[in-house]
């Protein structure tokens, strides 16, 4: 071959090479370990589970192609998360999606190297996930799921709905320090509203029937359902008996009003999910979660479930009928 003709050869490999081991970094097999807090059968918990792939895949990934996504399902007190991650990390990620605060804080204290994205937490700096929200300086970052302070809205709603509650119990994840924070902020507004307000830890179906038996005897008792994965997973039963027992109750999760819950407010976690896929994507094409600035949650939803209202003999004010971002009938 003569000089010139191997120079244009080289020149062109030179060009090319590049692009082609770019492909071949995208075609690799990589992984992503989710610690999905809900049964394997719980609609929710597959709807997020689908959000997320979905958004993955607009990013050019395919299960089974270049990419493999490992669910862990379940549900559990602090010893099974932290037995659930082990799990999740011997599987060797390329990145871990946690949601709730004991799977993150788990996810943090098990690995300084893999990537995590949290869905979880009220204060992520607070709580030591992170050094900062535009700095979180570690493997971990995320997205948060509630903003503390949100406890006393939710506090006002109730009462808007049911005027003569003077006790408001609140189903608390003894696991969850957001929960914590949110009964700090709910017991400094109580007596703006004139109730007392008491936490009741519960982790089993079992626990939660017992409770809402107890304040179901009442005539002045309301509740309270934060946002966690392991009260959400059981909120059906919730529902069954805040309808038996006639509890004016709101949720920080649209999905409970959708089956049949009273009335909720909070955050788009679907959304949160689709978020997390495209900060995974990010990883996964060689961005640092301590480049990922956490973020904190900027749009709350109010839905009602007006059906449910009619039939528990519940006046929903029309200021608050008015504020609702969507009405179930």
């Amino acid at each position: 071959m003569r000089r010139r003709e191997l120079l244009i050869v080289l020149a062109g490999a030179a060009v090319t090479f590049p692009f082609v081991a770019r492909a071949q970094e995208h075609d690799r097999m990589r992984r992503i370990g989710v610690l999905m807090m809900y049964p394997e059968n719980d609609p929710q918990g597959q709807l997020r589970a689908t959000v997320f792939q979905r958004e993955l895949e607009k990013a050019g990934w395919t299960v089974g192609r270049n990419l493999q996504i490992n669910y862990h399902w379940g549900t559990g007190d602090a010893d099974w998360v932290r037995s659930a991650i082990a799990q999740v990390l011997r599987q060797a990620p390329d990145v871990m999606l946690a949601n709730g605060d004991a799977a993150v804080k788990a996810a943090e204290q098990s690995t300084r190297t893999v990537p995590v994205v949290f869905i979880a937490s009220g204060d992520p700096v607070g709580d030591g996930l992170v050094q900062s929200l535009a700095h979180p300086g570690s493997n971990v970052t995320g997205f948060a799921v509630m903003e503390p302070s949100l406890g006393a809205k939710l506090l006002g709603m109730l009462k808007q709905v049911a005027p003569h509650v003077a006790h408001v119990a609140v189903l608390v994840n003894p696991d969850s320090v957001t929960h914590q924070r949110i009964l700090a902020f709910l017991a400094a507004a109580a007596p703006k509203f004139a109730v007392e307000v008491a936490a009741t830890p519960v982790h089993e179906p079992a626990e939660i029937e017992a409770a809402m038996t107890r304040w179901g005897r009442e005539s002045d008792y309301g509740l309270i359902v934060p946002s966690d994965p392991s009260t959400n997973s059981h909120r059906r039963l919730i529902i069954e008996l805040a309808a038996r027992y006639r509890l004016p109750t709101i949720y920080a999760l649209r999905s409970a009003t959708a089956d049949g819950g009273l009335m909720s407010y909070g955050v788009d976690i679907p959304e949160l999910f689709r978020q997390a896929a495209i900060y995974s994507d990010r990883i996964l094409k060689g961005e640092k979660p301590a480049d990922l600035p956490v973020q904190l949650p900027t749009k709350f939803e109010l839905v009602i479930n007006l059906k449910t209202a009619k039939a528990l003999s519940f006046d929903i004010p029309p200021s608050l009928l008015a504020t609702a971002d969507e009405v179930i009938e």
